[in-house]
């Protein structure tokens, strides 16, 4: 009667919760601080498969959330009570009101109970067409969970108290690869007791030696070693390569950085070779790329940067954070590269007070490609991963791709985007970066809940629009982006004329009257800015002429830095395909087939024999 009962059997064993019914997930998360809710998810015939273990007897909450709270999610709740297996499909109306979805759209595929645990698994279509289910697509997803001890009654699940929670999460990153040998050495590039000063924000730099190999490494994976307890104080780390010229010395102390009196050494550290940044776990390199170490060309010493974010200043932390490397003398076909591409961070990137949506564009221009890739490899350059990066006001970016005016599928892209997770990008494909091709970093911001202006900056109350690309083989070009006219803005606001030649920072207004003597910072936020003038404002900006930045590894910089560029003429914009909708669920998606529930209550009473159920 059941067709695999001794598979059952095996997959209810309370030793084999964490192997399921024979099926593997690749990605697997804790979503509580305690220990007692594990995620586990994959791709399964086209649709997304999840599996459920919680420390619980009741039953078990799952969800879509669009800003992590309760308002307006797509929730699932299962678990099994009297022996009998359960699974309801559920939303909430933006008054947090659980409603019985009347199109049911998860699939129960297993589900297990025992004196400390329940598992479920189940499937779920990417796209239902059920206006009250969440589309799944490769942006940020904020999933929210929570349990309860008692199993749903007649009248609905029960109030879940504190047991609940949320938690960013990229459903559709690729499989990762898979986990290295304990025997693969590593070397830590570690904060040794830095003093975090009592301000919301701090960039941290502290320079490092890199071991000395008597023939070339293979950097494979590298992860963050945040201090336990500050990982919402790290925001994120970025690792540069700095200038060769050095002795010892410059390694005896660190300081903070973009500081008036940092040391010189600092100023050599212009090539970023690894980024991380908050929600982000270790990053393992494709099998036929590694980041290259113990050759001339190599980084001999590093700039570590640890940006704090310490918003409540609070006061006596001591940090002890850094990076892993993993390395290998098996060497890889291909060394690994980095290029920033997006807006230049300054101050001449600004968003108005008051906008629901605003939108910034770095270019990557088909100019600086050309030059720097005819140079260094005429037949291009291979993507395979991409962190996007903006701070508070981002809500999402786009990394586009042009080439010959034709704009092709999105390189990456996070629609949903969350300033406390960031994380690297595996591509599903690698992409080929041809010279003259143009890459955009497109940033949509949401600043209606300021007063005054936002501007590009380090700050996380300032903004960043920024695209990490890594990418192999390595070429001598580290960062691709630009900065747009600030004469052009400011006219906007009616200013006429600056003083010249300008001899501080920010430069200072000469008029029109109500500006005199004002820098421009202060004329923008005395600017009475509606949300009308906001938008005719980012249609100005986004037509305006840009300052081209093409940098070089070594600090110099390629013949095109400086020159001024136009934004693209885009001849075919790229459409997307149109979702297709799964068929309504079936009666099978909305309950268990009874010869399903038979096998299961057979196999729990042969558990309850075994003394196995309890």
């Amino acid at each position: 009667m059941c067709s695999r009962p001794l598979l059952l059997l095996w997959a209810l064993l309370p030793a084999a919760v964490a192997g399921g019914p024979g099926w593997t997930f690749p990605h697997r998360a804790l979503l509580d601080s305690e220990g007692k809710y594990w995620l586990s998810w994959g791709p399964r015939d086209g649709r997304l498969a999840f599996r459920l273990e919680v420390h619980t007897a009741g039953y078990v909450g799952f969800g879509f959330s669009p800003t992590g709270a309760m308002a307006s999610a797509d929730i699932v709740v299962g678990g099994v009570a009297d022996g009998r297996p359960y699974l309801q499909d559920y939303f909430t109306n933006a008054n947090r009101e659980l409603k019985k979805d009347a199109q049911q759209d998860y699939h129960l595929e297993y589900a297990m109970e025992n004196s400390t645990h329940t598992v479920i698994e189940f499937t779920r279509d990417l796209h239902t067409c059920d206006i009250n289910d969440k589309t799944i697509t490769e942006s940020t997803v904020r999933v929210i969970w929570a349990y309860h001890h008692e199993d749903v009654g007649e009248v609905g699940p029960k109030y879940h108290n504190s047991n609940r929670g949320t938690k960013s999460l990229r459903l559709l990153n690729p499989e990762k690869a898979s986990v290295l040998s304990t025997s693969i050495p590593s070397f830590d590039l570690v904060n040794q007791d830095v003093p975090i000063p009592n301000k919301g924000t701090t960039y941290w730099c502290q320079m490092f030696k890199i071991p000395a190999f008597q023939e070339k490494h293979h950097v494979i994976k590298v992860e963050p070693v945040i201090q336990r307890g500050h990982e919402s104080l790290v925001h994120h780390i970025l690792l540069y390569q700095c200038s060769s010229n050095f002795n010892d010395t410059v390694l005896d102390y660190g300081h903070e950085c973009y500081h008036p009196n940092m040391p010189d050494a600092f100023l050599t550290c212009e090539t970023v070779i690894f980024a991380w940044a908050i929600g982000g776990e270790g990053f393992s390199y494709p099998p036929h790329v590694g980041l290259s170490l113990g050759t001339p060309l190599d980084p001999h010493y590093v700039l570590l940067e640890v940006h704090y974010d310490n918003p409540t200043y609070e006061e006596g932390l001591i940090d002890n954070s850094g990076l892993r490397l993993f390395h290998t003398t098996d060497i890889r076909k291909f060394d690994a590269g980095v290029i920033e591409a997006g807006l230049w961070v300054s101050l001449f990137h600004t968003i108005p007070p008051g906008m629901p949506e605003f939108r910034s564009e770095g270019h990557c221009t088909p100019e600086c490609l050309e030059e720097a890739l005819e140079a260094e490899k005429p037949s291009g350059i291979h993507v395979f991963a991409v962190l996007l990066h903006a701070h508070l006001a981002g809500r999402g970016i786009r990394l586009r791709h042009f080439r010959k005016g034709e704009e092709m599928r999105l390189l990456a892209y996070d629609d949903d985007f969350d300033f406390n997770f960031q994380e690297f990008q595996y591509l599903k494909e690698e992409r080929a970066i041809l010279p003259g091709d143009n890459l955009i970093t497109e940033c949509r911001y949401n600043t209606k809940d300021r007063a005054r202006m936002t501007w590009g900056g380090l700050s996380t109350r300032n903004e960043m629009c920024l695209s990490y690309l890594l990418y192999y083989p390595r070429v001598n070009l580290t960062r691709c982006a630009s900065i747009p006219d600030i004469m052009e803005q400011l006219q906007f606001i009616g200013v006429k004329e600056i003083y010249r030649p300008v001899t501080t920072w920010p430069f200072i207004i000469k008029s029109p009257k109500q500006y005199k003597n004002l820098s421009f910072m202060d004329a923008m936020n005395k600017f009475k800015w509606t949300k009308k003038e906001g938008l005719s404002f980012n249609q100005l900006v986004l037509s305006l002429p840009v300052n081209v930045r093409c940098s070089k590894t070594d600090n110099a910089e390629w013949s095109i830095q400086g020159m001024t560029a136009l934004p693209p003429d885009i001849e075919r914009a790229y459409k997307a395909e149109p979702l297709v909708c799964a068929s309504p669920s079936s009666s099978l998606h909305r309950n268990f087939s009874p010869k399903v529930l038979t096998c299961f209550v057979v196999l729990s009473s042969m558990l309850s024999r075994l003394h196995l159920w309890s």
